[in-house]
């Protein structure tokens, strides 16, 4: 089986610079898989700040095009505070040709690719998702395409951001006893609305681990194997009040769990 690795392209503009060279690099490892994902027109700290938590969830190498220097320091930096590989492809450059002509770039993305409805539409999607992340702005909930429920460390961002890279307008909101629940919901198409749950074995793996990263004790009750069962137990019922579709994603990539909801809604149209 070929060993598999994630590569994320990050652009502000439509990302073919950064694409080419981290295909022609992939094409000398035969024998393994390079997963690229392409996140095209990045051009504010918001997004940019989304896709990096992204990347480190699937362990990714980042290949960036970012014309601007802010944000192409902000992914070495990130790069470096987390341990990522990442590779800028054009700051470089525009450095050396600067110092040859004795003058600064135009800093400004785009120049050589021309845009299209497909870019848009993607940039727009993955706009929309950063926006309404994490239960933020429930009143956008009805411009979604998806909408995305589930306990604390379901993957419900780099889900999100995952299909957002789609094209697909994704709202996620956290849910458990003790939270409120958007009256929104209610008026929703059970149809867009996808419920992930978790075995309780790995979330309280999941959530210790996250406690001993903060510094504190792995064992709280965020952590508790019987408040984990609580909460989801919680989640099964709510999502069968609300007939939406049920993801278990224990041992599944998210990439798994998106192909599942994309089907689905295929499926429905």
């Amino acid at each position: 089986m070929k060993q598999t690795y994630n590569i994320f392209i990050i652009s502000d503009s439509s990302g073919q610079t950064g694409t080419t060279i981290a295909k022609t690099a992939a094409a000398q490892f035969p024998e393994a898989y390079a997963n690229i994902s392409q996140y095209p027109f990045i051009q504010t700290k918001s997004i940019l700040n989304g896709i990096l938590k992204l990347a480190k969830e699937n362990n990714a190498i980042i290949f960036h095009t970012l014309v601007n220097p802010e944000l192409s320091d902000m992914v070495t930096q990130f790069s470096q505070d987390n341990q990522l590989a990442s590779f800028g492809c054009i700051q470089k450059p525009i450095e050396i040709i600067s110092h040859r002509l004795n003058e600064s770039s135009a800093e400004v993305p785009g120049l050589v690719h021309d845009l299209n409805a497909a870019y848009f539409k993607r940039i727009a999607a993955i706009e929309f998702t950063v926006h309404n992340d994490d239960g933020r702005h429930p009143e956008n909930l009805k411009k979604a395409d998806i909408v995305i429920l589930g306990v604390s460390r379901t993957s419900k961002t780099p889900l999100s951001l995952y299909l957002a890279n789609e094209s697909f307008k994704v709202a996620n909101v956290p849910i458990g006893p003790n939270i409120q629940l958007p009256k929104e919901i209610w008026d929703l198409n059970p149809k867009k609305i996808f419920g992930l749950t978790n075995s309780v074995s790995k979330l309280h793996k999941i959530r210790s681990l996250r406690m001993k990263e903060y510094g504190l004790d792995g064992e709280t009750t965020y952590s508790d194997p019987e408040n984990i069962k609580k909460e989801l137990d919680y989640a099964k019922n709510l999502y069968r009040k609300i007939g939406c579709l049920c993801i278990n994603v224990h041992n599944k990539s998210i990439e798994e769990t998106a192909t599942i909801i994309t089907e689905s809604l295929h499926q429905d149209n």
